[in-house]
């Protein structure tokens, strides 16, 4: 819109617009100088050239066109500004929709309505023009205001025609016809005429000010003077209103206003001040008027008014001056009238009538005027002829200008010194008049000393006397007296402070007569010791009659004392004596009948001074006067506290009900709530702050909710003591903090606060309109204004710190209640959005609005009802507004931002999406006309930044609403959004930041972190295919400009910067951690979308690392504060995440020890998180270098020494810290968490143990370091050192007993079992008491859980997840370890741990059956591979445990069965997976894929997936199935003969060896009943050749095979498991079936169809075996025969106690040879062959291996696969030759 409105160029030059610099205010100036210099003459009245100007106009709808011609007929109003006025109305104050307005302008009744309040906005428009004219005149020469240049400017550009032409617009306006409704329309009502002329007498009132501040400035010519006097004349100074008759009493203030203007006009005019100077000077003919034409016969006629009084003193002293000798007796008759109109009386009550000074230039001016005139008076004229205490009281009012005061007293003897002289002369018998004067005269602390020093050197005494008194002596003529003996002046006790006035002091009788004496005593004395007297004297007759007298005297006193301290504090040592007296006063004197209110005031009122310094020593005074209220009882709870119970009000509180209320003067309860409000915000002690308690209910709880109630004398009374009662709580003390927010919270006090803040804008508006302009920020409708701001600021505070409850408050009620017809206070708050004249009242509301969308449950949205779109539409309008102050903007926004997450329907209104074409199934958006993404879109384009209207403020907030948008997946907003603005985005990425030392704008830091997360969650959740091009590009650009490198070197200085400002703190943390925080989002999601994010260079990423750990080492290496601990957790988690993601490793052990050692050092509390971090960066560093074959060079490094003792000194001081906590827990009671749990969402607490808490990780350290230090050349020197393992091993067993600390647990067993792998470790681990850490603790991890079922204590959870079934498995390994390791130096301990725990061992392997688990499964192999270990020393077992040895024996064989018949049938074992695992499988075996796709498909998993996820938990189970079955075949190997051993050996005694199988060959049955059989071991090689003959399968396109579902490693290893497991069994089959054909106890029937059964079974596996070896050894051979894996590569890595045959990299011991004392040392298996070969020979072993061998393909053959090859040749040759044997026999 091309023309600015006058309220918007108004708003502009007071500076609370966007448009802030000089240069911006002055093209504001220029543009519009015209209309300034026009004044109201710029409204032109209505002409047909210019109606017909409107309807040519094509540009404006023709509504608007009509109704524009009715506001120029109602307002008598030009046409064209008729229309301009409405299109400015509906941009600034219309509070409707367009759609509405349309609707309005149909309608009759509405348009009428509009047409008001359009009448309305045009007087305020008329107003804001010559208030644009009145603050230029204000502030053109003040040097401190910062656009008095532009101002002056522009005010000597109006100078010229100025006053002429607002002088003719004045007599215009007071010519001016009412008008009536024959020529304005029948709108024009009385009241709309009373409205009219209302307007016109502050018109007139604005006109006149603006003249008389001119004529301050610039000198009025002598025929301006005689115009300006000729017209007031004429128009009786504002009495004589052509309109008289409409005036009503509400408009007299204004009257009378113009009445004082115009006198002021006429005196300003004559200069008086000049006037004087030339007198002083001597040359009085230099004056303007010095030979100016006569006004007497002019002046002669007034007096009839008190307004001329003033203009009749000044043409006096200006005729006196200038012609002395002319005209006396005029002059004289002239001065004589402004006596008689009380002319001195009159300037008090024009000055107090102007306003205070301050800001108010108007008044401030009228003083100087007023000075200047009274000074020359004074001067001029005998004292004696003027009206002595009226004179007085305008001397008073005159040096209430600061300005003044000073100036006095630089001539203190001149002009108005000589009134303070003689009020000097009187006093002290007058005290009043002298005090007045001198309180007056304190404007700073130069003038305080100047009245201090004046008042404590006084060297006259005047006293009254009704008769000579006898102790004087006089002259004859009485005219001097002489005291003949000393006297006291005080009639006060000895001891007391009093006056003493000494013999021969002589007095000058001043007056004497019979009416009495006034004595002047030459006596010199301090006023402040007689001030101490007259208080003393005060005290003494309190309850005698004389107590008012006394009163009016030590008023002045305290009102003087009140305005030295409140302007100069270090004068109050010199004033103790009396201000040590002010408690007893108020004591004394509120306790009296008719207390003197006046008096009580004062004394409150100097005590408020006295407490904002030294809060303790006022109130402990103050509290034992019985003025404030108190409480009787203790106050010992809340509860009693809010009760009020036994409180009393108070000698205050009789006052405010006795006197006050039914007077309706609150000058008492005024400096009451003063007193409290500053006690309340002194820092006073928790003894004294509880003694304030019934103070502040008084006020929440009596004062607050009725005092609008309360009957007023004085206009504005009511807005001040509101603005009292709401106590700002949050400078109060916790205590009293915690009462107000639940007063306010709970109490009637909280409902009156949301009353003040349900004034709501129009009542501010109408208050506003009904002041004097000139009211500076002290009117009535600033006060309401401050009342109601400071009840939002309360309200939010409540909200904000309030405890939270289940319970909705009645203040929350009150806020969130909906109510009818639009009167709720959502409605209110939001409307004060139309607010225009106070800019923080409408922010303050917005904000209260935010903390309400975010706290309370309710929809903004419905409670804004039928108001809601007009009132986004005023959101908008200002948010839209080039002019709009900046604040405001950025609360919108801010409130916006809260209102995506906790407002879907409010915000889906600003949002205003409209769908394509308007279908209701389109799911493509538009942006409507009214949606606030068109400002925001603007705000973050490229080319506005830098402008006034974008600052970065307002673009950080912009982003701030678009960044929740993506955070709340605003998907309809965001699709409409990412398709124009990316580039717009992404350009203060691109930008030069200065440096961080530098920083001025730190809101441009969150800008960038704002554009990083949206770009961030752009890429996280949409697919890659699918992100814009223009955003890819960005990327791309961002890449190839080299910006990661830019942002994170700048990232590094920020850091830096931080670091190194630690001490001073930095100003702009937050900003600084967001930048960072969002920074680090951007490399973490680079991890795993590089190829979006153009991050793939190898050698950038390298230098992205390097400056994290530049950062984290920056943070965490110096002195720790806050702020350094803050960043350098985050550095060290993005540190963590790269490492773990990018797999790089550059030499970083150094720096990160160094780290490591200063986080040590640190506060440990502070630390914890962040000591964890480290510690997982340096565990995933080794395990990284281990994987990268560099372990080995790592272990050389000199740190590790180093680092092994850190990491053990703290591996100590936790488990001892954690024995501790666990103690104090058991005794406690606290209740340990659930095995189940895996996080806890409760505050982690110090030693509490966690996944990833300090302790457990520090294990995890120790380890790697451990596994690192091979030779254990550094670990065994630093375990010595430090008590490592007994402090770990004490922790664990009393974790293990109490069953607390599972992952510390965990986490120890971890390290315990990588020591034990070597000699010197396990044997550490044995020495330390591993055992009696371990065995019998270890009952209580599952005793007790099962309830006496075998199979419940078996955990059906994923065996990754930590539980305390995983300890019990850790355990099992670690004995297994142990034993491996040290052999017969464990046994005896071995014996024990498997003694103690063979029920639950012999549970276990009996659970497979039922528990298919994977962790049962796991436990079982656990198990097994214990007793692996356990049966090679089978004598010993036998001695120790006979009975546990059979019943390992027989379970082991049942194992066998269950294993080979769940392998046999998978359709049984997937059932069973299913019926008794439930339909959730369990994870898949494979290596773990990368994460899910971005966005996920919203249809259900298809079947093929479906199937595939079940085929893979069944082969999970499976291969766990086999490495159980195969550890099982190798374990009862040693519990069977040696086959050469039986063979040959004819001695041998059978009855060692058990037999284990009975003699069945049925197929294993899993019913438990059925024992194992030979049928069972046949059925083992079936299976094994069944499934190795599936693994040579090729992948078949339809069925999932276990190669299409396993990598080419895991099919070898697997075959390397089938093989293993078939040559243990045929070992045990052969090994059994000779020694039952050796059984003398069997039946030859039984042993013949042994022989029979087991001749034709390996016949047809000698021929399935053969076929099976070719197809291996031939496929091995031409696949280059990569090296075998671990058999238990499909899932976990088995033990190396029971690998299957060895890899290239571990060469096989040579084979054992049978003895007749059979040692089973040797946990390594043999081929068949092997142990025959030296024993037998067969002739056709050769031509065998010739005959099969010619199928070999004649390639390179690997070790393992020949060994794989030869073994099982061998073992078929011996199967061979053994079943010729059987068939011999």
């Amino acid at each position: 819109m091309s023309v600015r409105s006058c309220r918007e160029l108004w708003t502009i030059l007071l500076g609370r617009s966007a448009l802030r610099e000089p240069a911006q205010i002055e093209a504001e100036l220029d543009r519009h100088w015209d209309r300034l210099h026009q004044g109201l003459s710029y409204y032109k009245p209505p002409s047909s050239s210019s109606a017909g100007k409107v309807k040519e106009n094509k540009e404006v709808a023709q509504p608007l066109k009509d109704f524009g011609l009715r506001i120029s007929k109602l307002l008598g109003l030009d046409e064209q500004q008729s229309v301009q006025l409405l299109q400015c109305y509906l941009q600034e104050d219309y509070r409707g929709t367009r759609d509405s307005l349309k609707v309005v302008l149909k309608d009759e009744r509405q348009s009428q309505a509009l047409l008001l309040k359009i009448a309305d906005y045009y007087y305020d428009e008329r107003m804001c023009l010559l208030r644009c004219v009145l603050l230029l005149l204000t502030y053109f020469q003040d040097e401190r205001h910062p656009y008095r240049a532009e101002y002056c400017n522009c005010v000597n550009k109006l100078e010229k025609d100025l006053v002429s032409n607002y002088q003719s617009q004045f007599e215009k306006l007071f010519k001016a016809e009412a008008p009536t409704w024959e020529t304005h329309g029948n709108l024009m009502t009385e009241r709309q005429v009373s409205l009219w002329f209302l307007q016109c007498l502050r018109e007139q009132s604005l006109l006149l000010e603006i003249i008389f501040l001119y004529y301050a400035y610039f000198e009025m010519s002598p025929s301006d003077l005689l115009s300006f006097t000729k017209m007031f004349k004429e128009e009786g100074f504002g009495l004589r209103q052509t309109n008289r008759h409409l005036v009503d009493r509400s408009m007299d203030a204004l009257v009378e206003r113009i009445g004082y203007l115009s006198s002021l006009i006429l005196v300003e005019g004559m200069d008086i001040d000049f006037l004087h100077k030339c007198a002083l000077e001597d040359c009085t003919e230099q004056h303007q008027f010095s030979s100016s034409p006569d006004m007497d016969q002019l002046l002669l006629t007034f007096g009839d008014i008190p307004h001329h009084g003033p203009v009749l003193l000044a043409w006096v002293l200006l005729r006196h001056t200038l012609r002395p000798d002319e005209s006396s007796p005029v002059i004289r008759r002239i001065g004589n009238t402004a006596l008689q109109l009380g002319v001195f009386k009159y300037i008090s009550t024009m000055l107090k009538g102007l306003g205070v000074s301050g800001n108010n230039c108007t008044a401030s001016t009228a003083k100087m005027c007023i000075y200047g005139l009274l000074s020359f008076v004074v001067t001029s004229f005998e004292e004696e002829s003027l009206q002595g205490s009226h004179l007085i009281d305008a001397a008073c009012e005159v040096l209430s200008a600061p300005s003044l005061a000073e100036v006095f007293w630089e001539m203190p003897n001149m002009g108005l010194g000589m009134i303070l002289d003689s009020a000097v002369g009187m006093f002290p018998h007058k005290i009043g008049p002298l005090l007045q004067l001198l309180t007056a005269l304190l404007s700073n602390k130069l003038t305080v000393k100047k009245v201090y020093n004046f008042l404590d050197k006084m060297s006259f005494y005047t006293q009254v006397y009704k008769h000579k008194p006898n102790d004087i002596i006089s002259k004859d003529d009485e005219t001097l007296w002489r005291r003949q003996t000393p006297k006291l002046l005080y009639p006060l006790s000895t001891g007391q402070t009093n006056l003493w006035m000494p013999q021969g002091v002589l007095g000058q009788v001043v007056i004497g007569g019979e009416q009495g004496y006034v004595v002047r005593w030459d006596y010199s004395y301090s006023s402040w010791t007689l001030f101490t007297c007259e208080v003393e004297m005060l005290l003494h007759v309190v309850s005698t009659a004389d107590v008012l007298a006394h009163c009016a005297r030590v008023k002045p006193i305290l009102d003087l004392v009140h305005k030295i301290i409140s302007t100069d504090w270090t004068v109050s040592d010199c004033l103790l004596p009396l201000t040590s007296r002010i408690y007893m006063l108020l004591q004394r004197l509120t306790s009296v009948i008719n207390p003197p209110v006046d008096v009580i005031a004062s004394c409150v009122n100097c005590l408020s001074v006295l407490a904002a310094r030294m809060p303790g020593k006022v109130w402990s005074s103050l509290h034992h006067t019985g003025f404030l209220p108190f409480a009787s009882n203790p106050l010992t709870s809340m509860a009693q506290c809010v009760s009020a119970e036994g409180m009393k009000a108070g000698n205050y509180g009789n006052l405010l009900v006795q006197i006050e209320q039914p007077r309706g003067e609150y000058a008492v309860t005024i400096a009451f709530l003063r007193l409290i409000t500053t006690l309340v915000k002194g820092q006073l002690g928790s003894t004294q702050n509880k003694g304030l308690i019934p103070c502040v209910l008084l006020v929440l709880k009596e004062m607050l909710p009725t005092y609008h109630k309360w009957r007023y004398n004085t206009y504005g009374v009511r807005e001040r003591i509101g603005k009292g009662t709401c106590l700002d709580i949050t400078v109060v003390t916790p205590t009293l903090q915690s009462l107000c927010i639940y007063s306010l919270a709970n109490t009637e006090a909280g409902q009156a606060v949301v009353n003040i803040m349900g004034v709501g804008v129009d009542t501010i508006d109408v208050v506003l309109a009904a002041q004097p302009s000139s009211c500076g920020s002290e009117g009535p409708g600033q006060i309401l204004i401050q009342t109601v701001k400071l009840a939002f600021s309360v309200t939010n505070n409540v909200i904000r710190l309030k405890p939270p409850s289940d319970v909705v408050s009645p203040l929350e009620q009150a806020l969130t209640q909906h109510g009818g017809h639009g009167n709720n206070l959502i409605v209110v708050l939001a409307k004060y959005i139309y607010h225009k004249h106070d800019p923080a009242l409408p922010r303050l509301a917005i904000q209260l609005l935010k903390r309400l969308a975010t706290v309370a449950p309710m929809s903004v949205y419905a409670c804004l009802g039928n108001d809601a779109a007009a009132i986004r539409d005023a959101f908008l309008t200002r948010l839209q507004s080039k002019t709009e102050d900046m604040r405001i903007k950025v609360m919108i926004l801010e409130f916006l931002t809260v209102a995506v997450e906790t407002q879907p329907g409010l915000i889906e209104l600003f949002l205003n999406l409209e769908t394509k074409d308007g279908s209701e199934g389109s799911k493509e958006f538009l942006l409507g006309e009214w949606s606030c993404l068109h400002v925001v879109l603007d705000l973050i384009d490229s080319k506005q930044q830098g402008k006034y209207w974008c600052p970065p403020l307002l673009h950080r907030a912009a982003l701030a609403f678009l960044l929740a948008l993506w955070q709340d997946r605003r998907d309809s907003a965001i699709s409409v959004l990412r398709k124009k603005f990316w580039e717009n985005l992404t350009t203060p990425l691109f930008g030069t930041l200065t440096p961080p030392s530098d920083t001025t704008e730190p809101c441009v830091l969150e800008t960038c972190a704002f554009v990083m997360k949206i770009i961030g969650l752009e890429i996280y959740y949409v697919v890659s295919g699918s992100l814009e091009q223009s955003l890819k590009d960005g990327l791309q650009k961002f890449s190839n400009a080299r910006r990661y490198e830019y942002w994170s070197q700048y990232v590094k200085s920020l850091v830096c910067h931080v670091a190194e400002m630690e001490e001073e703190g930095i100003c702009y943390f937050p900003e600084t951690q967001m930048l960072i925080s969002a920074w680090r989002m951007l490399l973490i999601l680079s991890t795993s979308h590089s190829d979006v994010m153009q991050l793939t260079d190898d050698s950038t990423k390298l230098k992205l690392f390097m400056d994290v750990l530049d950062e984290t080492k920056a943070a965490l290496t110096t002195p720790m504060s806050v702020p350094c601990l803050r960043i350098g957790s985050m550095m060290a988690t993005l540190l963590l995440i790269l490492l773990k993601q990018w797999r790089r490793s550059p030499d970083i052990l150094s720096p990160l020890s160094l780290i490591l050692e200063s986080v040590l050092q640190a506060d440990q509390q502070m630390m914890e998180r962040t000591k964890a971090k480290i510690f997982s960066a340096l565990i995933s560093v080794l395990q990284i270098q281990g994987l990268n074959g560099e372990r080995r060079v790592c272990g050389d490094i000199s740190q590790l020494p180093q680092l092994l003792l850190s990491v053990c000194e703290t591996v100590k001081d936790e488990a001892l810290a954690l024995i501790d906590n666990t103690r104090h827990m058991s005794q406690t009671g606290e209740t340990a968490e659930d095995e189940d749990s895996m996080e806890t969402e409760s505050p982690r607490g110090p030693r509490k143990d966690q996944r990833d808490g300090v302790c457990v990780l520090a294990l995890h350290l120790a380890k790697e370091l451990c596994r690192t230090d091979e030779d254990g050349e550094h670990w065994v020197s630093v375990m010595r050192k430090v008590p490592v393992l007994p402090s770990v091993l004490s922790a664990v067993e009393l974790s293990l007993r109490s069953k607390h600390n599972l992952y510390f647990t965990e986490a120890a067993l971890h390290l315990l079992l990588t020591l034990a792998r070597t000699p010197q470790g396990a044997a550490a681990v044995a020495g330390a008491g591993v055992i009696q850490t371990i065995c019998l603790p270890l009952l209580s991890v599952y005793e007790g859980s099962s309830n006496g079922a075998s199979q419940q204590s078996f955990s059906r959870k994923s065996q990754d997840s930590a539980c305390w079934p995983g300890v019990y498995r850790l355990c099992m390994s670690l004995m297994e370890s142990l034993l491996k390791t040290l052999r017969y130096n464990f046994i005896n301990e071995a014996l024990d741990f498997v003694g103690v725990h063979q029920e639950r061992i012999l549970q276990c392997l009996n659970a497979v059956r039922t528990v298919q688990s994977l962790a049962c499964l796991d436990e079982a192999d656990h198990t097994v591979g214990f007793l692996l270990q356990l049966s090679s020393f089978c004598k010993e077992w036998q001695f120790h445990l006979p009975k546990l040895l059979r019943d390992v024996q027989v379970n082991l064989c049942y194992l066998c069965q269950t294993c080979t018949y769940l392998l046999h049938s998978k359709k049984m074992l997937h059932h069973y997976l299913q019926a008794k695992n439930g339909e959730a499988l369990p994870p898949g075996p494979l290596s773990r894929t990368q994460r899910a796709p971005q966005t996920p498909s919203k249809e259900a998993v298809g079947g093929g997936e479906r199937e595939e996820a079940e085929q893979k938990a069944l082969l999970a189970v499976q291969c766990s199935l086999l490495k159980i079955l195969s550890k099982t075949l190798a374990t009862l190997q040693h519990f069977t003969p040696d086959c050469c051993q039986i063979l040959l050996d004819q001695s041998m005694d059978l009855a060692e060896y058990r037999t284990l199988f009975v003699l069945s060959f049925t197929t294993p049955a899993f019913d438990p009943d059925v024992a194992p059989s030979f049928g069972t071991l046949l059925a083992t090689i079936n299976v094994a050749l069944s499934m190795l003959s599936e693994v040579d399968k090729k992948k078949e396109p339809v069925s999932l095979s276990i190669t299409s579902l396993a990598s080419s490693e895991e099919i070898q290893a697997l075959k390397s498991l089938l093989m293993f497991t078939m040559e243990n069994c045929f070992y045990v089959l052969i090994s059994q079936a000779v020694r039952c054909l050796k059984d003398p106890s069997i039946l030859p029937r039984d042993k013949q169809r042994l022989k029979q059964e087991l001749s034709s079974e390996l016949v047809s596996h000698h021929i399935s075996l053969s076929l099976s070896l070719f197809f291996v050894s031939s496929r091995a051979l031409s696949s280059q025969a990569c090296p075998a894996t671990s058999a238990g590569a499909l899932h976990h890595p088995l033990p190396a106690a029971s690998s299957p045959p060895p890899s290239p990299n571990h060469p096989r011991q040579a084979p054992r040879r049978a003895m007749k004392v059979r040692s089973r040392s040797s946990s390594l298996f043999r081929p068949l062959s092997d142990l025959c070969s030296d024993r037998c020979t067969f002739p056709e072993e050769d031509s065998i291996l010739k005959a099969n061998i010619v199928f070999v393909p004649p390639v390179v053959q690997s070790e393992t696969t020949l060994w794989c090859y030869a073994s099982f040749l061998h073992t078929v040759i011996a199967v061979v030759k053994i079943a010729q044997m059987c068939d011999l026999e």
